[in-house]
């Protein structure tokens, strides 16, 4: 199972919200490409992104920060927030990105989905944010009627091989993933399953890895240093 180090960008810094909050934010360093650096450092064999103006918005305005971090580091990154145009990911792409994550436009705008996966194949990843089983958008501000499991159904359908599936109640918040639903979609397709929020102790690597799980995102508790990336990686948590 991979492990993902997280690094969430807003307004340039590296930070970390509760539930996706934007008004519960916590900033951990004014440099997110020397954040991208440290994780490697420890060990790092694949960073995960999050441009949070960008999921908000629908705009790229961390687009040099995400280009300098992927300059910086020799492992892969992907990234998501606010990739709903071609465009958007045709410069990730570019820049050296190797997996861009499509979320809200994955529900809105099908055929732009559709069409990235026809360019770009494995690059393009999807991400389902969900809030008691059913899909949120926009930076999680909106929820729809449209179950967690009936779009990955969907998804593998189109073509896509990977997801990101968080449980937003979970995001932030130290306690533990939603082990119960994240099997469930583990289970429901030959999708890669990465599982995201909450992830805080090595009981918690260690469940998700028996789950066969293709990889977990580590955020609130590398930086609290509840957990050590470099630990992890020098330990069993092997691909």
């Amino acid at each position: 199972m991979i492990l993902f180090p997280a690094i969430d960008i807003r307004n340039g810094k590296c930070v970390r919200l509760i539930q996706g909050d934007y008004d519960q934010e916590i900033i951990y360093g004014d440099s997110p490409t020397e954040m991208a650096l440290l994780w490697e450092k420890q060990g790092a064999e694949y960073i995960h992104i999050v441009d949070l103006d960008g999921a908000k918005t629908g705009e790229s305005p961390n687009q040099l920060a995400i280009q300098n971090i992927a300059k910086a580091v020799s492992v892969p990154i992907q990234v998501g927030g606010g990739i709903r145009s071609m465009e958007i990911i045709d410069e990730h792409i570019a820049s050296g990105v190797s997996r861009v994550i499509i979320g809200t436009a994955a529900i809105t705008n099908r055929p732009f989905l559709e069409e990235a996966v026809q360019k770009y194949g494995d690059k393009i990843a999807v991400s389902i944010d969900a809030r008691n089983g059913f899909v949120a958008t926009d930076g999680w501000t909106e929820t729809t009627d449209k179950k967690a499991l009936d779009l990955l159904q969907e998804l593998e359908v189109i073509g896509v091989k990977t997801v990101v599936y968080t449980d937003i109640f979970k995001d932030g918040m130290m306690q533990g993933p939603n082990f119960q639903e994240l099997q469930a979609i583990n289970k429901a397709s030959a999708v890669d399953v990465i599982a995201s929020g909450g992830v805080t102790t090595e009981e918690d690597i260690q469940q998700l890895e028996g789950m066969n799980l293709y990889g977990a995102i580590i955020g609130k508790a590398l930086y609290e240093g509840t957990l050590s990336l470099q630990q992890l990686r020098e330990g069993a948590f092997r691909e």
